[in-house]
């Protein structure tokens, strides 16, 4: 049995995969990951994701430069879920030109954006 193995993959061979800046611990964004993607991830210290849209593996900043270089691999206690540790080159991880994913709080009943955009888009990809 390889470390790979101890995943709990789910019905389509995937595991939610959990980027978390190193050093400051905010939460970046949330994607998956296949058997493929993972042992890849570990291979060459970066986070590469598996695109369930394209159905193809996504190296995280190849068409924006945004790579996310691998601190630490982390699997919870159901096995089902991975976290990594990352430092995000360029300090964006969202497609929307913002450093997080997870950038709108709930607040008086409607989701509120509460951080700005770094970098459009448009000059992102």
């Amino acid at each position: 049995m390889t470390w790979l193995d101890a995943v709990k993959w789910d019905a389509d061979g995937l595991i939610p995969a959990i980027a978390q800046d190193y050093k400051t611990g905010r939460i970046l964004m949330m994607a998956w990951m296949n058997r493929e993607a993972l042992e890849l991830t570990a291979k060459e210290q970066r986070a590469i994701y598996f695109s369930r849209s394209r159905q193809k593996l996504w190296r995280k900043g190849e068409e924006s430069g945004h790579v996310q270089k691998l601190h630490e691999l982390r699997l919870d206690c159901d096995a089902d879920v991975i976290v990594m540790m990352v430092e995000q080159l360029g300090g964006i991880a969202c497609h929307t030109g913002r450093e997080s994913c997870f950038y709108r709080v709930f607040e008086n009943n409607d989701w509120v954006t509460v951080d700005p955009v770094l970098k459009d888009p448009k000059d992102i990809y």
